[in-house]
C-alpha cells in the first residue's frame, strides 16, 4: 500500500479509535491521571517508531530543527484530549461530537488553508463546504 493510502487509512482508523476510547474512559477517573497514562504510553509508542524512522544524525540534531509548531501541537493535543473527555462526560453522542468538531474545525481552517498556505479550492470543494454546513444544521436539528 502506498504512503498516500496508508497515511489516510492510519489517520482515519486512529481517529475512530481515539473517539471510541475517549468515550470509553471512565467518568470517575481524574482527567490528569488519565492523560498522564495516555502520554506515557504514547511516548513509549513514539520511541518504538524510531525503529522504522531512525534519526541518523541523532535526536539532538533533529531537535535543533524544530520550531514553534511542536509546542503549538502539544498545546493543541492537550486541548483536544481534555476537550473530548469533557464533551463525552457532558453526554454528547459519540458520532455527533466527532463529526461536529471535525466539520467546524475544517471550516475554520478553510481561510487559513487558502490565505496562509495558498491552497486552491475548486467549485466541487465549495459544494462540499455547503454540504458540510447543511450537515451541521441537520446534526443539530431538534427531533
Amino acid at each position: 500500500m502506498s504512503l498516500f493510502y496508508f497515511s489516510i487509512t492510519l489517520a482515519i482508523c486512529s481517529s475512530a479509535l481515539y473517539h471510541f476510547t475517549a468515550k470509553s474512559t471512565p467518568a470517575n477517573v481524574n482527567f490528569t491521571v488519565s492523560l498522564l497514562v495516555t502520554y506515557a504510553v504514547a511516548f513509549a509508542a513514539t520511541l518504538f517508531t524510531f525503529y522504522f524512522f531512525p534519526a541518523p544524525n541523532g535526536i539532538g540534531a533533529e531537535i535543533k530543527k524544530l520550531n514553534w509548531a511542536s509546542i503549538g501541537l502539544a498545546v493543541a493535543i492537550v486541548g483536544i484530549e481534555f476537550g473530548f473527555l469533557l464533551v463525552y462526560r457532558a453526554g454528547w453522542n459519540l458520532g455527533i461530537a466527532a463529526v461536529l468538531t471535525n466539520v467546524v474545525a475544517s471550516l475554520i481552517l478553510l481561510p487559513v488553508a487558502v490565505f496562509v498556505f495558498k491552497d486552491k479550492i475548486s467549485w466541487v470543494n465549495v459544494v462540499g463546504i455547503f454540504v458540510c454546513l447543511i450537515g451541521l444544521i441537520m446534526l443539530n436539528w431538534k427531533r
